[in-house]
């Protein structure tokens, strides 16, 4: 009976490990949201469109209001940044965000490396 209860034992960790490890891929919303959600994470910077300075608060604001306008014309994350997240629908000018550190970078290179980290890695081809 020992032997059953450290089997079933160690069936159900195996079973919680491979569980926990095992996450299903974001959706593309998810994915959305999630690179929204990025900008909270930069805490001091500072978004810049069309030469005027605006807060995290206020470029998420204008993220979701750009997304929502944008309709069915956003199927994916990559979409989202082409479209919402990447430069000015009005004077084309690039999005910028200036880090508390000074540097200031392309919205839409913020992004995609954001997007970068959310897709998982592939896995390496074995070789024969």
């Amino acid at each position: 009976m020992k032997s059953f209860v450290k089997l079933t034992l160690a069936f159900l960790l195996a079973l919680a490990a491979v569980t926990a490890v095992a996450k299903p891929p974001m959706t593309e919303t998810q994915k959305i949201e999630a690179l929204i959600d990025s900008i909270q994470q930069i805490k001091g910077a500072v978004f810049i469109r069309n030469g005027s300075e605006y807060s995290a608060d206020q470029a998420i604001h204008h993220l979701r209001m750009k997304w929502d306008s944008a309709g069915s014309r956003v199927k994916t994350a990559q979409d989202f940044i082409k479209y919402c997240a990447s430069e000015s629908s009005f004077s084309g000018k690039k999005y910028q965000i200036r880090f508390p550190d000074g540097k200031v970078e392309d919205s839409e290179d913020f992004f995609n490396e954001q997007l970068k980290k959310m897709s998982p890695e592939p896995l390496p081809v074995a070789s024969h």
